[in-house]
């Protein structure tokens, strides 16, 4: 039965004259490369949320020897979460009709019989499913962030996480084994017809042809250009902004005058109402090695003012222009609370009830920056209640997440 040319495990039933190792070695090398790319992108990503710092900080719990190489997220250049996030985004994106076409060109070898001729043969089976089944969830759960479409079940970091090493494993396991033979296939094809000697991924009896195995490459390739093209403008910003007609940060800049800019997170969302932010309730409690202070807005107004020109980058690859913010500096306010050298790490809580990162952890290294502040404008206006009024953090080079908006602790302390 498996030789019958209606059944997809004979060969006959794949007709298609585009299928051939040289095609898919194409596809493979460029995937090797580009997933190489995300992987190293998305471990730069994850550790710039200092999770080894606070449990409020990770938010995949129970990783292990996965967390081996956290490091201390620096905050300079400025841009750097803007750009490693930007290109895992974009990349991600980009590659989509690369994997896809990959999956179509060797998609009669998932059919072949017997399922498995050996042990060895039955665990390169089972590391293709993984492979497979891997790639299109860490596409799909990838894609679905960026577009803030959370229908998964559960969070979508620890998914993204655990899901990439899964894939990655899979991933570098087939990579070892096929890549030598993708090179070889690639560079010992035949010029005019493409095709490798003893290439089982030809058909028998295929089709008339309508386009060439190039024209093909070319139409993934054209593809991936467009996503490419109409995804990242929402991490370059400026005019490249309207370009990102795929991403929801795409548009222009939302609202006018100097909060009239990005935002994933309203104040009416967060459940931040008038009387939590009004004068009269609201006030800063700063604790540290002296004790606590509590101060008003009028009061914060009354310190030292510092301003930092800084852009806010987010996990879903959008990141605003630089944006002038004045305030005061966190390093200022450790020093009410008696560290006035080498300030420490800072726990910081917001008036948001319930949510991921209504709490975050800042390093030392953050607080000590003279561009991390807790911001009462932006642009030479108070804060809006979508950006964070009264106050909110913004630090140098750290996740949107991280920039607390509603901020009403800060504990000063090693944590």
């Amino acid at each position: 039965m498996r030789d019958h040319p209606r059944l997809p495990t004979s060969p006959g039933f794949w007709r298609s004259p585009l299928r051939g190792a040289w095609f898919t070695s194409v596809l493979g090398l460029v995937l090797l490369a580009g997933v190489t790319v995300l992987f190293v992108t998305g471990l730069v990503s994850y550790a710039a949320y200092n999770p080894g710092l606070s449990p409020v900080n990770d938010k995949t719990p129970d990783k292990g020897v996965l967390g081996f190489y956290l490091f201390a997220w620096p905050t300079r250049p400025v841009w750097l979460y803007r750009l490693t996030q930007g290109v895992h985004v974009t990349l991600g994106v980009t590659l989509i009709p690369v994997l896809l076409a990959k999956l179509w060109s060797v998609v009669p070898r998932l059919f072949t019989l017997p399922p498995a001729r050996s042990v060895a043969h039955a665990l390169e089976r089972i590391s293709l499913l993984l492979l497979v089944g891997g790639g299109l969830f860490e596409f799909t759960t990838g894609v679905l962030n960026v577009q803030l479409d959370y229908v998964f079940p559960g969070s979508f970091y620890p998914l993204h996480f655990y899901g990439a090493w899964v894939f990655f494993a899979a991933f570098a396991a087939h990579a070892v084994l096929k890549a030598p033979a993708a090179v070889r296939n690639v560079r010992d094809a035949r010029r005019r017809t493409d095709t490798v000697p003893g290439d089982d991924l030809v058909s028998p009896r295929p089709q008339p042809p309508t386009v060439s195995r190039r024209g093909a490459l070319g139409l993934v390739g054209g593809g991936s250009l467009l996503l490419s093209l109409t995804t990242a403008g929402q991490s370059l910003g400026g005019p490249f902004r309207r370009t990102a007609l795929l991403a929801p940060h795409g548009a222009a800049d939302p609202g006018g005058g100097p909060n009239g800019f990005q935002i994933n997170k309203t104040a009416g969302y967060a459940g931040i109402t008038a009387a939590d932010t009004h004068e009269d309730s609201w006030r800063l409690v700063v604790t540290g090695r002296t004790g606590t202070v509590r101060l008003t807005r009028a009061e914060l107004l009354r310190l030292p003012q510092h301003s930092s020109s800084l852009p806010i980058a987010c996990v879903e690859g959008w990141s605003t222009a630089d944006q002038w913010w004045r305030g005061v500096r966190l390093r200022d306010l450790a020093a009410l609370v008696g560290h006035d050298v080498d300030p420490p790490d800072v726990f910081v809580e917001s008036l948001q009830r319930h949510g991921a990162f209504r709490r975050a952890a800042l390093r030392a290294n953050q607080v000590a920056d003279p561009r991390s502040l807790l911001a009462l404008q932006v642009g030479g206006e108070e804060l809006s209640p979508d950006h964070g009024y009264p106050a909110r953090i913004i630090v140098p080079a750290a996740p949107g997440v991280l920039n607390t908006k509603w901020v009403s602790r800060l504990t000063f302390g090693d944590l």
